[in-house]
């Protein structure tokens, strides 16, 4: 591989005498489609876990990942880390960074090592406290108290023009229907392979491939997935079920090495070909950014040998993401609900296929279950 290109220079931002101008140059710097975060951290936390939260706040995130984790610590940075590479995030600008702790400095000095953002933090004071002086010793970095040298900075250079406001997001009230999440329950229990498999791109020969989303859903999904969670993999997870159609169970079986990144292609493993078997599946480009944050992301906490996508037990995990974001399959008429109004029957289509087959007369299901997959 080549040699990762050098860090760039971590920028100190000295504002003097608290000036509003700086504050304010800063936050309207902030625009994460043009990759840049502009952070404030809240004022009520000292810890490296709320730094973390603020910043996935930040990046349009829910600051708290669900499930459960080792030693009950939240992946938090790991999970920044993740979604700042894979959105990317070029340049980070810190706010208020007089007050940071040289631990909380010093994630962030990690963080940068990890993406190779551009680093500014802001210092509301005329010179460098002790925490964050003590932090700097081993960084490489430069001063400015000048605010057109800061505004490069916080906008890069040539300096960018302030893009206009973004227009507020639709709220997310109206589900979104898509026959691809069918079969996201379906009671199949695919194994990962245990030996390398690289699979040929499926070939559909056993159930109809999901229709492609339109270009105005896929986006609409996109900003849905992108704020109904801060967990790359269950983000991905739905994502991935939306272009193959698959079972949780299958989506089980990925793991980072099945995702290729250049090639744009995901493996999914079915060795006992309980649907089409092993196969690659093509990535469509609007999921590619949940898949490089969830490839980024496992590892980072777990390493190359665990679940890409939601883990055996993250069924309920990773419904409720889609819920969140108000993705659904097709739901049973008013009639045949077995639940509430306005709860989501994930299993109406496992229902049909499992009353069609009760309905079959003895002779077709016998024939039926001898057919070969």
């Amino acid at each position: 591989m080549p040699p990762a290109p050098p860090l760039p220079s971590v920028t100190v931002v000295f504002d003097r005498h608290d000036d509003t101008l700086h504050t304010h140059t800063a936050l309207a710097a902030h625009h994460p489609p043009s990759g840049r975060i502009t952070l404030h951290p809240g004022p009520g936390t000292t810890s490296e876990t709320g730094l973390a939260h603020d910043l996935l706040a930040a990046l349009g995130k829910p600051p708290l990942l669900p499930g459960r984790f080792p030693g009950g610590r939240q992946p938090a940075w790991e999970a920044a880390t993740a979604w700042m590479t894979a959105l990317p995030v070029t340049r980070l600008t810190v706010l208020r960074a007089h007050r940071l702790t040289a631990r909380r400095t010093m994630r962030l000095l990690q963080l940068q090592a990890r993406t190779g953002i551009h680093l500014t933090l802001v210092c509301h004071r005329p010179h460098l406290p002790a925490a964050l002086h003590q932090a700097l010793r081993t960084a490489d970095y430069s001063v400015t108290a000048d605010i057109e040298s800061a505004r490069r900075h916080y906008y890069g250079t040539p300096v960018a023009e302030p893009p206009p406001p973004d227009e507020p997001a639709a709220p997310a009230s109206r589900w979104l229907t898509l026959p691809a999440l069918d079969r996201l329950v379906s009671y199949d229990s695919p194994r990962p392979c245990a030996d390398p498999c690289t699979p040929p791109l499926i070939a559909w020969r056993h159930r109809p491939p999901p229709v492609p989303l339109t270009a105005p859903t896929a986006q609409r999904v996109a900003r849905r997935l992108h704020a109904a969670t801060a967990h790359p993999s269950l983000a991905a997870a739905v994502a991935v079920a939306l272009f193959t159609g698959a079972s949780h169970q299958q989506l089980a079986t990925a793991c980072p090495r099945d995702y290729d990144a250049v090639a744009a292609t995901l493996a999914l493993h079915d060795r006992a070909r309980y649907t089409d078997g092993c196969a690659a599946y093509p990535v469509p480009p609007w999921a590619g950014v949940f898949l490089r944050a969830a490839a980024r992301f496992t590892r980072l906490v777990s390493g190359e040998d665990q679940e890409l996508l939601a883990a055996p037990g993250d069924r309920g995990h990773l419904l409720r993401v889609a819920e969140t974001a108000r993705l659904r399959p097709p739901q049973p008429p008013a009639g045949r609900r077995k639940g509430p109004v306005g709860r989501v029957e994930w299993d109406w289509h496992e229902r049909q296929e499992a009353e069609r087959y009760e309905a079959m007369p003895a002779s077709r299901a016998a024939s039926h279950d001898t057919e070969p997959p």
